[in-house]
């Protein structure tokens, strides 16, 4: 079985796209290379690649949708947008997409290589976050094995399943926006409401329990126009 991460390129344009095939295979990672996101729906259907290079000018359906699309399916896989040279406006949307990083034509290789392995490391990072059984949210501990949130005198509370599911999903990506409806879907239980607003509602219960102010929250930001973030403390 090949171990090597995976990377799906998703470039209209077939020169540049086999330059990119050829320099990624080269640095040692499995390539798959797609000219529109009618490939990349296929195959995630079958498997979640590490990382999505995705153009944002691609014929049809744009590179924003895809975005979208893919962050909704999943909030594990990494995405970097490719931009036009210089359109501001271009990096914003992708980024309020769920994109984890973006970069504009044209690129050194070498940029687009160290972008790739950062995003990845932060990726890994978050995994090994989740490592040890106690993650710090907020003002309070989340406890991975007693499922409850510790304060700093030692009390602890205990959450409800949809609860300790959704701090867990956050812990266990940190710094990287999840879309609302992919939440609902990961997170789903039968005691949480299944309308539209459902995760906002949720989101805001947790906020009242870590944040040291609900109203102005810095653990579990607002991402416009994709979902939230959990952004771990510095200290």
């Amino acid at each position: 079985m090949d171990k090597r991460q995976h990377i799906v390129v998703v470039e209209d344009e077939p020169a540049q796209r086999q330059l990119l095939l050829d320099y990624l295979s080269k640095q040692g990672f499995r390539v798959t290379g797609f000219e529109s996101g009618l490939g990349l729906r296929s195959m995630i259907e079958r498997e979640l690649p590490a990382l999505v290079l995705l153009d944002v000018g691609l014929p049809g359906e744009d590179g924003f949708a895809i975005a979208r699309w893919l962050r909704e399916k999943s909030g594990k896989v990494c995405i970097i947008m490719v931009t036009a040279a210089g359109d501001t406006v271009d990096r914003v949307v992708g980024l309020e997409t769920g994109a984890d990083d973006y970069i504009p034509k044209p690129f050194d290789p070498r940029e687009l290589l160290a972008r790739i392995k950062s995003v990845l490391r932060r990726a890994g990072g978050a995994a090994a976050s989740t490592a040890g059984s106690r993650v710090r949210m907020g003002r309070r501990v989340l406890d991975l094995d007693k499922r409850v949130l510790v304060d700093a005198d030692g009390t602890e509370e205990t959450l409800a399943a949809s609860e300790f599911d959704l701090l867990k999903l956050f812990a266990e990506n940190p710094n990287r926006p999840l879309a609302r409806d992919w939440l609902l879907e990961t997170v789903g239980h039968r005691e949480m409401e299944t309308f539209d607003r459902a995760i906002d509602l949720r989101i805001t219960r947790l906020r009242r329990k870590i944040e040291k102010d609900a109203a102005h929250p810095e653990a579990i930001r607002t991402v416009r126009g994709v979902g939230y973030m959990f952004v771990p403390p510095k200290d």
